[in-house]
């Protein structure tokens, strides 16, 4: 396994609508893998291909880790067959636009079904923050980041404190 190296908006292929994975070969395991190692690594709770330069519909996902013992999750070809109409705000953090936060309002609670690791069919409910991840990962196959949620004078303060961020590291 290898850590990856992250997209940062406003590279072009963070706005491109993802193709799906036709099928999870190893070379797909070993995508996802390395995906994983590089969220844990940068330290993120999830993370999209397109964030490391693939464009296929492919997230892998750990809400826990960071309190508790970890629990990788990986997702093929996610879709949301289902959502609530109780919305939540979370404040949103991306690998992809780092320094910064935002407040995304999503529904709190989906059903997402997708292809695991092992080329098996799953569904389940998500709630609560890991319904926000899942709902923000998603959002990165369908060409989306945080940014694209914002009203216009929040995502100008927001872009205003990113470049500010990215100007302080160099």
């Amino acid at each position: 396994m290898s850590v990856l190296p992250i997209l940062c908006w406003p590279d072009p292929r963070l706005s491109v609508v993802c193709d799906a994975v036709s099928s999870v070969t190893a070379e797909m395991q070993d995508l996802a893998d390395d995906m994983l190692e590089t969220m844990y690594a940068a330290p993120g709770r999830g993370l999209a291909a397109p964030q490391v330069g693939h464009l296929l519909r492919l997230f892998v996902m750990d809400v826990t880790w960071k309190e508790g013992a970890p629990a990788p999750q990986f997702f093929f070809n996610p879709v949301i067959a289902d959502a609530s109409d109780t919305m939540a705000t979370h404040s949103e953090g991306c690998l992809s636009i780092p320094g910064v936060t935002a407040e995304v309002a999503r529904p709190d609670r989906v059903r997402l079904t997708w292809t695991d690791r092992a080329g098996v069919t799953d569904t389940a409910w998500f709630e609560g923050f890991a319904a926000a991840c899942v709902q923000h990962e998603l959002d990165h196959l369908n060409g989306r980041v945080t940014l694209d949620h914002l009203e216009p004078s929040v995502r100008v303060r927001t872009v205003e404190a990113y470049e500010a961020y990215k100007e302080a590291l160099t």
